[in-house]
């Protein structure tokens, strides 16, 4: 019976201390009280909780919430086909986007923004200002690139009431702040239907506002000054905001200053060369032309001296006063 009790003790020690042992890692080969065996790698440190020599047991933050930028692609893609096939019916649209991101724990405005960029590619203003506004009714994408989306599809869909409203909330709201895309896209929208009273007061508000007007407006203003005849203006205009002398362009996704000079040179190149191609073009024609003119002298000639002399020869007099004269 003691020999038994000892036996017993000891075996209770033993397991115990692999126990132990069971609680660190040592990266030491050792054995379970299944006989298997396992071996760890070299790479973990020593501080790792190893769950019964099964391997270390994971540590990362269990969140509910996920952050992962993958697959966007494929669902802006899904969400353009899902828009596409339905009515102009607001109930409509509003109810499949709703549907669309039902199960998803946040709303989804990276694969929303790409969505609106494939239908901007593919010109469907409506779906834009559908899209557009319901992601604002619900609070997200709030910002000045996505008015700006809208306000471009208010004015391309022919919405112009629309655009002058938000352009007005827009601008009443951020007066200090308001970029000068947004002066510039009016000015066009205005330029293009011919409303030069609108455009002036546009361009008096830049000017009070120390807004640096980019070339583009300057010659939209410029060009409605020579339409109407006011030639003090435009000279005003132009000695206020002469043309730069720079231009930065993107050559092979490098950013290249460059002077304005020397793209006029090489536009007027580009014309030149282009008008001295169409003049050898038609050189080319007019030396083949009368190439062929003087092959039918030519023939003309040979039957006249054919024909006998007491033959009429059917030659017209025209074509024998210029075989004459060649």
């Amino acid at each position: 019976m003691k020999r038994k009790s000892k036996l017993s003790i000891s075996c209770e020690i033993s397991l115990e201390f692999q126990l132990m042992l069971c609680l660190r890692y040592s990266p030491v080969i050792f054995t379970t009280r299944r006989q298997e065996t396992t071996q760890l790698p070299k790479n973990y440190s020593p501080n790792i909780v190893v769950c019964e020599a099964k391997g270390p047991r994971p540590r990362y933050p269990r969140v509910w919430k996920t952050k992962r930028k993958i697959g966007t692609i494929s669902k802006s893609l899904k969400l353009v086909e899902c828009i596409k096939g339905l009515s102009n019916v607001k109930e409509e649209v509003y109810g499949a986007l709703d549907s669309y991101i039902a199960w998803e724990l946040e709303f989804p405005l990276i694969t929303v923004k790409k969505a609106l960029k494939i239908l901007e590619n593919e010109k469907e203003w409506k779906r834009i200002i559908q899209v557009t506004k319901w992601m604002l009714s619900k609070g997200q994408g709030r910002t000045m690139g996505s008015y700006f989306m809208l306000l471009n599809a208010l004015a391309e869909d022919g919405r112009l009431e629309e655009a002058e409203e938000l352009w007005l909330k827009l601008f009443t709201q951020n007066l200090e702040s308001m970029p000068r895309i947004f002066f510039q896209k009016m000015i066009s929208i205005y330029y293009h239907r011919e409303m030069n009273e609108k455009m002036f007061e546009i361009f008096a508000d830049m000017e009070e506002l120390g807004i640096r007007p980019t070339v583009p407006v300057v010659t939209m203003v410029g060009n409605v000054f020579q339409k109407l005849g006011m030639l003090d203006k435009y000279r005003k205009l132009n000695k206020k905001y002469p043309p730069p002398k720079w231009e930065y362009r993107y050559i092979k996704g490098k950013r290249v200053k460059i002077r304005t000079k020397d793209l006029d040179k090489s536009h007027d190149h580009d014309v030149v060369s282009k008008s001295e191609e169409v003049d050898e073009s038609e050189f080319d024609e007019n030396s083949e032309d009368q190439e062929d003119e003087v092959e039918d002298n030519v023939e003309q000639l040979k039957e006249v001296d054919e024909c006998e002399p007491g033959e009429i020869s059917t030659v017209p007099s025209e074509t024998r006063e210029s075989s004459m004269s060649t």
